[in-house]
């Protein structure tokens, strides 16, 4: 699957939020979905993406971050919006969702 085929909500709510932040992390999310089959399932592994992120040591978010991590106080701000954005997404039947 690709990001052009998340709803508006998903893209908003996780790939918008991201790029926020920072490209390099909106990078993360946007090759998550190329493991996907649908949108449930990238939904899925982004929450899991998000909570991974929040758990590494400042090293591996170097790593992460090809050498130029953000704030650590910003990157923990915005992957608590994303996993927010998560909560109210899975809320919204996947009929009632927005497409392109």
């Amino acid at each position: 699957m690709d990001t052009d085929d998340l709803s508006r909500e998903v893209y908003n709510g996780i790939i918008i939020e991201a790029e926020k932040l920072t490209h390099d992390l909106t990078l993360h999310y946007g090759l998550l979905s190329n493991d996907c089959k649908n949108e449930i399932e990238y939904i899925d592994k982004a929450k899991k993406l998000t909570r991974k992120i929040m758990e590494l040591e400042d090293y591996e978010l170097d790593e992460l971050f090809w050498g130029n991590p953000p704030d650590k106080e910003k990157l923990d701000f915005t992957l608590r919006k994303i996993i927010s954005n998560i909560e109210e997404i899975i809320h919204i039947p996947i009929k009632k969702r927005y497409y392109d």
